[in-house]
């Protein structure tokens, strides 16, 4: 038995830069560990697993260490694989994942993902976070899944070396990073670490704009915002916040498709 699998690059429109996502599309749920393992195998930030059902797909994320409740890229990443293997004739393609029903709906050549918001309150900084970041902030927040620290400018954000080894004892699943944009382009910049998850820097975090744009929604007045994760490969993410909804807008490549083999254990 094989299974489809994908490479994908999301919130990007080239080649090797983006996030990466591994795509693997199945046609039941089995073995929680087998997904575990081909996850630690494509060593990526996350794997989307895909399973068809009478609405649309159900959907699971597993990062080389965990599966996590919310993922934007690996949303995105499979929704442009559905469309572009023609594997779906619907505008609308519903997932059923651990956060509810995610729709992703193509508008020209960007896919729209709706997600739910994530709003974060004000916190104390627990202990290690600043020290591992090696920075002051000037602002801290926490939501359902990660602290959000607010820096002064984006060089201070661009320069930042965390040590890893120290943020992964931080009991979140991430820190996001966040400043004003240098860039006249771009409204605000982020980067996001999840060391304890299993990753040190996520390339392109979609599920960190469900806390980010409802963040800079309340300091710049606006609802609608271009946003770029300013990591080392990059992306841009178009943010509109509706209400208790957060709208991310992007793009995707598929870099490389083939078969999973020995697929018997998944």
């Amino acid at each position: 038995m094989t299974l489809p699998l994908f490479h994908v690059d999301a919130f990007t429109d080239q080649p090797f830069s983006g996030n990466p996502a591994a795509v693997c599309l199945r046609q039941s749920w089995r073995d929680d560990r087998g997904m575990q393992q081909v996850a630690d195998e494509m060593n990526l930030s996350e794997t989307a697993f895909l399973v068809k059902n009478a609405e649309g797909f159900e959907l699971r994320w597993f990062t080389p260490k965990v599966e996590v409740d919310l993922c934007g890229h690996a949303t995105l990443a499979p929704a442009h694989v559905l469309w572009h293997e023609r594997m779906t004739n619907n505008d609308e393609i519903r997932f059923s994942t651990r956060s509810g029903i995610l729709k992703a709906v193509r508008e020209g050549d960007e896919i729209l993902l709706d997600f739910p918001l994530k709003p974060e309150e004000p916190t104390e900084a627990p202990p290690g976070l600043l020290e591992a970041l090696a920075v002051s902030a000037k602002y801290i927040g926490r939501n359902q899944f990660d602290y959000l620290v607010e820096l002064e400018s984006e060089a201070v954000l661009r320069g930042l070396a965390p040590d890893f080894r120290r943020l992964a004892n931080v009991q979140a699943r991430g820190v996001i990073v966040t400043s004003r944009s240098a860039d006249p382009r771009f409204d605000f910049v982020s980067r996001f670490f999840a060391p304890a998850s299993g990753i040190d820097e996520d390339p392109v975090t979609g599920s960190s704009h469900c806390c980010l744009g409802d963040f800079w929604r309340k300091r710049l007045d606006k609802s609608e915002f271009l946003a770029y994760q300013a990591s080392l490969r990059g992306g841009v993410v178009r943010v509109h916040v509706r209400e208790d909804r957060a709208i991310l807008g992007g793009k995707a490549v598929i870099v490389a498709k083939g078969q999973l083999l020995d697929s018997a254990s998944l």
